[in-house]
């Protein structure tokens, strides 16, 4: 494989600087706010979205995309700041179930309303349509390719023999 031509490294340089920056200004305006995290609001966006405002350790670590010690770090410290409680699972006792409080609720609410407005303001105000539907079209497609090579990573065949093929809406 080649390496990439000027182009190619400038197109991506470009888009690293526009990332970083961009995350940086929404959890700093995000975290003056509210005094959450990226973290904190990660976690609180998926509970609070989720039935009953809880799940799972294990489906949050999943939805979320995380390393297990990652997760109960940062559930640590989200439980000392009265965010998140945890409780044992009643189907399984090696799992916990987790699940917002009324403050990490009323914080997720207040969060969202502010995350939506620097996106709206730093993105989606600033796109046209067509660039605004280029950016998702070209999301999927790499988010397609990552998740084809995590599969082709699984260590367990058995996952890698029984996965959908692309475009099987069976779940």
């Amino acid at each position: 494989m080649s390496s990439l031509s000027t182009r190619q490294a400038a197109h991506w340089a470009s888009y690293q600087r526009m990332r970083v920056q961009l995350t940086g200004r929404i959890n700093r305006e995000l975290a003056g706010t509210t005094g959450l995290s990226e973290a904190d609001y990660e976690v609180l966006s998926l509970l609070t979205e989720s039935p009953g405002e809880s799940m799972r350790a294990l489906a949050l670590r999943c939805g979320l995309a995380w390393e297990k010690s990652r997760l109960s770090h940062q559930l640590r410290r989200m439980e000392q700041r009265g965010l998140v409680t945890r409780a044992e699972c009643e189907e399984d006792n090696r799992g916990s179930v987790i699940q917002a409080t009324e403050a990490g609720r009323r914080l997720a609410t207040e969060a969202k309303i502010h995350h939506e407005r620097a996106v709206r303001r730093y993105v989606i105000d600033v796109l046209t349509p067509s660039q605004l539907e280029a950016l998702g079209s070209i999301a999927e497609t790499v988010l397609g390719r990552l998740e084809d090579e995590e599969h082709d990573l699984d260590p367990d065949p058995a996952r890698r023999r029984h996965r959908a093929p692309k475009g099987d809406s069976a779940a």
